[in-house]
């Protein structure tokens, strides 16, 4: 509990872990503001918080640990793994690492020149070197934290000594990394309060951070769905969908770039029908709790690893045995919990023995489609509905679904926002945008397009967009037309891969206009990509490197370092998903 007299809120919706670090932060602010500062408040040590964020929640936890850090009389500064070098990193003397994981395993995408240049032979060694590592990823996929693992392994191996060991946080990230920050905070304050910072320079004063809203994935807010808009022609074979949020009183707000978390509820006919598998079936407690709070769509890792102890004969346990694991995703794509539970046969778990086997129900994060700018009450989504169908059984998106079919008109659904400081429109509004977002990737570059029209931004505005058929996909076609006609959108080049017997793709017409292309990056555009990670963000950024190793002509090598500078610069940044 907080100590007596704090501002901490009685029912403020914080943890013990989190509520005991804000109560020692906001003492320590308290106790600097009752006197006059002296040299003794100078910080008697500095430490680096180095970040490697994919959707910016890395980002955000570096920044309050800064916070915490210079509450306790603890020089701070927050830097992105990618603009630290290994020489720049062997020269610190205490070191915070926080790191998602990405994709399968895969560093994020402010993480991976780091990681490149610190598992090469030539990097230095780190012998003195302290540090701490704190993991954010998701442990429904195999490498879970893989990221961290490799840093704080690599670490060790060029010679730092672990400060703290490596926290592993799993997508309910907030009291693991709340505590972590505690934990590790007091460890540097002990080991370094007699000590005075030497060669590091003192910090310059933390810009002033993004307030992250009340709302959240424990409190989202209950927001009236008030549009729900098809936008793909009924003939596609797609359902692209265009939904509008009412922000009311909720007090938040948000940036083109960000992402908005919408809080789902299963479907009661899957619901139902799992129930009546189990021989659960009216059980309306039940009911509730696979309705509201359990993932039903995705089997876990630990309900896979059950029934084939229970079914070893089941086709499950016949495909885990062959030890392949592209084997067994693809055998696992497009099969729910139902699926796997009808395989195992009478060996399956009943109700009691399967809940603890299911994961929590999360929220699905969208980036947000429109600018404040221009709806500063709403937030827009622009979300493909998931629907297909095998055998005698067919399926849908969990969110997507939801969304589509069971909100009713004006219903209130829960939300909460994603901030992500890594990806949103230039603050000089002078400078050049090349948006590369085939089919749902569109979306946050409708909201760059409008944020740049409101601000009356001068800058060029070029888009790469496609699907399928133009006919029946090209989702706001009317807009950018007008977006067009009013000078905002520079150029629009447009990929429909089935419209001609060659397919056709964005990454095709980024290599038709290497030219340009390359004019505008030497003129300081910057570069976005929004949509696909495994295989679309991949081919553009092939599609990319081939532009500048071309019209630079000084081979792959060089042209890869030219796309880094552009990474270090912040000027090509990726949502991907």
């Amino acid at each position: 509990m907080p100590p007596t007299g704090t501002l901490i809120p009685a029912d403020a919706p914080f943890s013990a872990g989190q509520e005991a670090w804000l109560a020692g932060f906001v003492a320590g602010v308290a106790a600097a503001g009752r006197r006059a500062p002296t040299a003794a408040d100078a910080p008697t040590a500095t430490v680096d918080v180095l970040f490697g964020t994919q959707t910016g929640n890395a980002e955000f936890l570096a920044g309050e640990v800064v916070a915490g850090a210079r509450a306790q009389g603890l020089g701070a500064t927050a830097t992105a793994l990618d603009a630290v070098t290994p020489e720049r990193l062997a020269a610190m003397s205490h070191v915070l690492v926080l790191a998602s994981t990405y994709g399968e395993g895969e560093m994020p995408d402010s993480a991976g020149l780091f990681w490149e240049a610190l598992q090469a032979d030539t990097a230095p060694r780190l012998d003195g070197l302290r540090y701490a590592v704190l993991g954010l990823g998701d442990r429904g996929y195999d490498d879970f934290c893989q990221a961290a693992k490799l840093i704080d392994t690599r670490l060790e191996q060029l010679g730092a000594t672990r400060l703290y060991d490596r926290v592993d946080c799993d997508v309910d990230f907030e009291e693991p990394a709340a505590a972590w920050t505690a934990a590790v905070l007091d460890r540097l304050t002990a080991e370094t309060g007699g000590t005075t910072a030497t060669a590091t320079p003192s910090p310059a004063p933390a810009p002033a951070p993004r307030t992250r809203s009340p709302w959240n994935k424990r409190t989202p807010y209950p927001s009236r769905l008030l549009v729900n808009r098809l936008l793909s022609s009924p003939d596609s074979a797609k359902e692209i969908r265009h939904y509008e949020f009412d922000l009311g009183d909720s007090g938040i707000t948000y940036e083109a770039g960000d992402a908005l978390a919408v809080v789902p509820l299963n479907d009661d006919t899957l619901v139902g029908t799992l129930l009546e598998h189990l021989g659960a079936g009216g059980d309306e407690e039940a009911a509730q709790l696979l309705r509201a709070e359990r993932e039903i769509r995705t089997p876990s890792k630990e309900l896979i690893a059950d029934l084939v102890e229970r079914a070893p004969s089941s086709e499950l346990a016949a495909v885990v045995a062959h030890g392949d694991r592209s084997d067994l995703e693809s055998w696992l794509w497009g099969r729910d919990v139902l699926d796997l539970l009808r395989d195992a046969g009478p060996a399956a778990p009943d109700l009691a023995e399967l809940l603890p086997l299911l994961r929590p129900l999360q929220a699905r994060q969208y980036s947000i489609s429109s600018s404040p700018l221009a709806h500063p009450d709403r937030v827009h989504l622009t979300v493909a509905s998931v629907r297909y169908g095998t055998g005698q059984r067919t399926y849908a998106g969990v969110t997507s679904s939801y969304l589509a079919d069971r909100v009713g008109e004006e219903a209130c659904v829960g939300v909460y926002l994603q901030p992500n400081a890594s990806f949103g429109v230039p603050a000089d509004d002078d400078t050049p945008m090349i948006m590369i977002g085939p089919g749902t990737g569109i979306a946050p570059f409708r909201g760059f397009l409008h944020e740049r029209a409101a601000r009356g931004a001068s800058g060029r505005n070029w888009l790469f967009f496609g699907d399928r058929h133009r006919a029946t996909d090209f989702v706001y076609e009317d807009e950018l037309a007008g977006l067009r006609e009013s000078g905002v959108l520079t150029r629009l080049d447009l990929a429909f891969s089935r419209d001609q017997a060659e397919k056709v793709y964005v990454q095709t017409r980024m290599r038709e206009q290497a030219r340009e292309l390359y004019a505008w990056l030497e003129d300081g555009a910057h570069v976005y990509v929004c949509g696909d990670a495994s295989r679309m963000a991949k081919d553009v950024e092939a599609a990319l490197l081939g532009v500048i190793a071309g019209q630079r002509g000084r081979g792959d090598a060089d042209a890869a370092e030219y796309l880094a500078d552009l990474r270090r610069a912040k000027r090509y940044v990726r949502d991907v998903y």
